[in-house]
């Protein structure tokens, strides 16, 4: 099976879909939680993929309260999360190869995250992947984030190519809704989350990993 088109450019998420961070994120806000005496149900975390900051502070804020401090919450996570990336953050299998195929045919290609560029930085920094991608789109450089459609526009928009010729990359329901609401080609690599009949619907394909998406390019060409 190839794509519906031969995609001009590539878009990607980049938590859990090009480094490996969703399941970092997870264990270091179920321990900050539990040192606040609370427990975080895995429901909670997973509503919370793909969202920006202030969306997924208010569904902490909806469950444990408006009094929870969660300012000091986010920075001990932050904190956590930081030494993490110290150690090394692992990226997914087939990033390499999916990036020196897009060298290959020339596809420009860019990240559009709900992270915010320091956390592009200390999450991706290291593994020297951040200089192959032309634009790097995250919290602060548009309006609405996920659902919303607007980083997957403000990444069309710079790389210049119209969105129904781009094709997006997601790991999150959230990220889904707002690649394919872009109208992008989108595909789900699931990560910490499976699809659903709804993201099944919104999704041209659900890949298995960034490997099986390099193969569906090299077919749509």
């Amino acid at each position: 099976m190839s794509l519906p088109r031969a995609p001009k450019a590539v878009v990607f998420d980049m938590d859990g879909l090009l480094c490996d961070t969703e399941v970092v994120y997870r264990d270091a806000m179920t321990a900050v939680a539990i040192e606040h005496g609370h427990d975080m149900p895995l429901s909670l975390f997973q509503s919370m993929i793909g969202l920006p900051g202030p969306s997924s502070d208010q569904k902490v804020l909806d469950h444990f309260g408006a009094d929870f401090p969660i300012l000091t919450f986010n920075s001990r996570v932050r904190e956590l999360v930081d030494a993490a990336c110290v150690a090394g953050i692992a990226l997914k299998a087939g990033v390499i190869e999916l990036l020196d195929h897009l060298d290959e045919i020339g596809l420009p290609r860019a990240i559009a995250t709900s992270s915010s560029h320091r956390a592009v930085e200390a999450h991706l920094g290291r593994s020297g992947v951040i200089p192959r991608f032309d634009t790097i789109v995250a919290r602060g450089d548009y309006a609405r984030g996920k659902p919303n459609p607007d980083p997957f526009l403000t990444a069309a928009q710079r790389l210049g190519v119209a969105p129904e010729l781009c094709l997006a990359l997601e790991d999150s329901h959230n990220g889904v809704r707002a690649a394919s609401s872009a109208g992008m080609m989108t595909i789900m690599v699931p990560d910490l989350l499976d699809p659903t009949a709804e993201i099944e619907t919104l999704c041209v394909r659900i890949a298995r990993d960034l490997h099986e998406v390099e193969a569906l390019v090299r077919a749509s060409r």
